[in-house]
């Protein structure tokens, strides 16, 4: 490995609940994960050569919302800090690219987000074209049916493939498949929680990770690819971009010990599971995925998050992560990860 080679060294996330009692900025979720960080690498705040994050001013409700959020950093010493209005593994992929330039030896990534202030479903309409599509307010719930409908009629998934991937391993798929429909194929079991939460990951360079580390998780690979955002241009029951995201970082090697795969609905997974070419045997979200919890905007951040953490802690030696964001799959992020060994 080179001198500029980078691993996460820390994760943690905030408890996932279906509602909070603070305000929407963040900070009562953000500072103990801060503080769980510290104290697991026996860093302080003046460790910490750049800050990255990721959220919403939509889902706040305020302009510049994540200002307030730097409150949970603290005022001193001053830092080098940068944003984005999305979830957090894009801040997590700034970050990669600030150490790999050299400007920095360690980063802090974080994301946050309240779910529980508004309708989330409809809150998410507005990723929708403005023109065209907004204004006809068809929310979150809608634009997933539609895409689930479109594969159960192309024959590409049935809805006990569903019912399956919300069941899990040994859960009960005839029980799930004889509840009610929220929003015609899909059922409860099929959408994703609303969760408030927020994660945050420590990334270092080098010789750095390993003095922070005992078993850094190394990024090896990430890529980011986006399909067209208009949903009739694009055939929903695939992935493309998820396709050469994977394609781009793995070389066509798609053998992991496990998959973190951010599928805010169930049939998503299918279509993530495919795109990428994972293989039988590959552990696909131990963690419970994002049908389990779905903190906005620091969700596809705790898929990077547990799948390092598996590695940390010796349970993996190669990992994938992956977080979408926007309507249908339209933005997709894939990271590999791996055990120093496994390089």
């Amino acid at each position: 490995m080179t001198d500029n080679d980078i691993a996460v060294v820390g994760f943690a996330h905030a408890p996932h609940v279906p509602e909070t009692f603070g305000t929407t900025n963040g900070v009562e979720m953000l500072v103990p994960c801060f503080q769980q960080l510290y104290s697991q690498l026996g860093i302080t705040k003046s460790d910490i050569d750049f800050w990255c994050s990721g959220s919403s001013d939509y889902l706040a409700g305020r302009a510049f919302s994540f200002i307030s959020a730097i409150d949970a950093i603290g005022a001193v010493p001053p830092i080098n800090e940068s944003h984005v209005e999305m979830d957090a593994a894009w801040a997590l992929y700034e970050a990669w690219v600030k150490l790999r330039s050299g400007q920095a030896t360690t980063a802090l990534v974080y994301g946050f987000g309240k779910s529980s202030a508004g309708t989330l479903r409809q809150v998410l309409t507005m990723q929708l074209d403005p023109y065209l599509v907004t204004p006809l307010w068809p929310d979150a719930w809608s634009i997933a049916g539609l895409q689930a409908r479109a594969g159960l009629d192309a024959g590409r998934w049935t809805e006990r493939d569903m019912a399956a991937v919300a069941a899990g391993d040994g859960g009960d798929v005839e029980s799930l498949l004889d509840a009610p429909y929220v929003a015609d194929p899909l059922r409860a079991h099929d959408v994703a929680p609303i969760t408030d939460g927020a994660a945050a990951i420590v990334l270092a360079v080098g010789d750095r990770a390993r003095e922070l580390c005992e078993r850094p998780a190394w990024i090896t690979g990430i890529a980011h690819r986006v399909d067209t955002p208009v949903l009739g241009a694009r055939d929903l029951t695939v992935s493309p971009s998820t396709s050469a995201a994977a394609q781009a970082v793995t070389g066509g090697d798609s053998t992991f010990d496990l998959a973190e795969l951010h599928a805010p609905f169930s049939h998503q997974q299918l279509i993530l599971a495919e795109a990428i070419g994972l293989k039988n045997g590959t552990r696909v979200n131990p963690s419970g995925g994002a049908l389990a919890a779905n903190p906005m905007f620091s969700a596809g951040l705790e898929r990077i998050g547990f799948a390092a953490k598996a590695i940390m802690a010796g349970d993996a030696n190669r990992a994938l992560a992956h977080a979408t964001s926007g309507p249908a799959l339209q933005q997709n992020l894939v990271t590999v990860l791996n055990s120093e060994a496994s390089r």
